[in-house]
């Protein structure tokens, strides 16, 4: 359905107009990141290891919002790639710690490029003093509803 074939108590909704901008930009971005031979959880572990360093599986999930099945299976198929490395934990012998490696900080700036054209498109109509104004608001709505308990 085109938002112009819509009913006015949809369009007028911003939790309507979120929710059809988050299906394309879901799409957008999955799409993206299929022509690089990536998917996005590949690209919130890779991210999160590139910002904050060594990390176990558990904390990648938490700082990532991946569920734990999740982060095992796109972290084999990072290690099968060469883009990560695990090695048991020093401190606690039953986890693995991951860690990035160079072929995971190529295809990490690859995914990169390839997401900002995406946001490029996604915001194109807005100039860049909107495109900020709208992700400061965006961030500040989200921060809301984490703190409260939201979800």
């Amino acid at each position: 359905m085109l938002v112009e074939d819509a009913p006015e108590r949809l369009t007028s909704k911003p939790s309507w107009l979120l929710t059809q901008l988050a299906v394309h930009a879901k799409k957008l971005s999955t799409d993206c990141f299929a022509e690089a031979g990536a998917r996005g959880y590949h690209y919130r572990i890779l991210a999160t290891l590139a910002e904050f360093g060594p990390a176990s599986q558990i904390d990648l999930g938490r700082r990532g919002n991946i569920d734990r099945s999740d982060v095992v299976a796109a972290v084999n198929q990072l290690a099968d790639q060469g883009c990560v490395e695990r090695a048991p934990d020093p401190a606690d012998r039953r986890r693995n710690i991951v860690t990035l490696t160079a072929a995971g900080e190529r295809l990490l700036h690859r995914l990169d490029r390839a997401l900002d054209e995406v946001q490029d498109g996604l915001l194109a109509p807005l100039g860049p003093d909107d495109r900020e104004e709208f992700t400061r608001l965006l961030a500040r709505l989200l921060a809301h509803h984490r703190d409260r308990g939201g979800w």
